[in-house]
């Protein structure tokens, strides 16, 4: 596989970052202790290097009703300056990926995939788009991608935020973007500036050219010095995560899930006018009570125990098989373990207690509801 590097990577080895493989990216793994990153985020704030994620711009006159066939929610309701998750499936069903589309402007829309599937959304773009007004444009080799997560956030960013511009940042919804000027590197650059993330906690995503993105790292390190803010990697972004039920694509969510296994049904659009790719299937899956009444569904597991479950780990009722962990560790936050499974729906609901094989020895877990973690507003 070949390995890419984001235009950050030189800012990372100088921190010390150890570094792993993501979707054919050479990412940071942690920077010394990934448990105080992780505290951090939770108590402070991180920051993250998501260069690896793509950005593809759709815009043209057909773009609302383009994106409403492509993917499987309504993205034409979407309001200019807000943003919605969805999913773009295959025409069985199966996830694509999953992802997050912001208005920029009536015809002009961001779509936002996962690492590993950002060429793979890209070119599905550009094949559905054959039968509409749009151009769709893969920006993900030219765009980085820096993140402000945790309860420090927004009065770190407001540090190079213009005073006049701070409304712009203090009112910003979640799920929301804007653009902001942002002073660093000895200019105020106009970045497109999002309020979401991954972590359960508040947050910024910031866009900005590769050749600029060093000094906003740069920047923010020394605007968050004060208020504990320290380089974040992937090791905690996925306790963070886990710990806020938000599924990742490559462990929950594949393209031998479905919405509705995965508990993602109210993201499909069923009703929404028109066709879109994996409707009938979708539709098909929902009738026949997927993910309700039938199959498996996804689940939160809280142990009983000190012993944490892990990705690939049987799950067990009674001695029989009833499932599969999908993602499990220890909680730094909450003090116990947490995973996330496929089980049987019959032994999906919350009290449900069932048993996680760890390697030879059942551990006992508690389904939950989910999210295992959230924040105090």
């Amino acid at each position: 596989m070949t390995e890419n590097y984001t235009a950050l990577y030189e800012q990372h080895k100088k921190a010390g970052a150890s570094f792993t493989d993501f979707g054919g990216w050479q990412m940071p793994l942690k920077y010394s202790s990934e448990l105080a990153e992780h505290h951090a985020v939770r108590n402070a704030a991180g920051l993250f290097d998501l260069s690896h994620m793509g950005e593809v711009w759709v815009s043209g006159p057909d773009a609302g009703a383009f994106l409403d066939y492509a993917l499987a929610g309504k993205l034409s309701a979407i309001a200019v300056g807000k943003a919605k998750y969805s999913l773009i499936c295959d025409t069985d069903g199966g996830i694509i990926d999953d992802l997050i589309t912001y208005r920029r402007a009536d015809d002009t829309f961001l779509v936002v995939p996962n690492a590993g599937n950002a060429k793979v959304v890209a070119e599905a773009l550009q094949e559905r788009a054959a039968k509409f007004d749009v151009n769709v444009e893969d920006a993900s080799a030219d765009t980085s991608l820096i993140a402000v997560q945790g309860p420090a956030a927004e009065a770190i960013l407001l540090e190079l935020v213009p005073a006049g511009q701070h409304s712009l940042v203090t009112e910003l919804k979640y799920y929301a973007a804007v653009e902001v000027g942002i002073s660093f590197g000895g200019a105020i650059r106009n970045l497109l500036v999002a309020r979401t993330g991954y972590t359960g906690e508040d947050g910024f995503e910031i866009y900005v050219g590769n050749l600029e993105a060093p000094a906003l790292w740069e920047a923010l390190l020394a605007a968050g010095e004060g208020a504990g803010l320290i380089p974040a990697g992937l090791a905690c972004r996925d306790s963070l995560r886990l710990e806020a039920g938000m599924p990742l694509y490559g462990n929950e969510l594949s393209r031998r899930v479905n919405a509705y296994a995965a508990g993602l049904g109210p993201v499909v659009a069923l009703s929404k006018e028109g066709d879109f790719v994996g409707k009938e299937a979708l539709a098909a899956l929902k009738a026949a009570g997927v993910g309700s009444t039938v199959g498996q569904k996804l689940v939160g597991l809280k142990g009983t125990g000190r012993r944490a479950a892990r990705g690939h780990y049987p799950v067990l009722k009674d001695g029989t098989l009833i499932g599969e962990v999908t993602s499990g560790q220890p909680s730094p936050t909450l003090g116990y373990p947490v995973a996330l499974a496929y089980v049987d729906v019959a032994f999906a609901e919350v009290g449900t207690v069932v048993d996680v094989d760890l390697r030879g020895k059942p551990e006992r877990f508690e389904v939950v509801a989910l999210p295992f973690y959230k924040r105090q507003k």
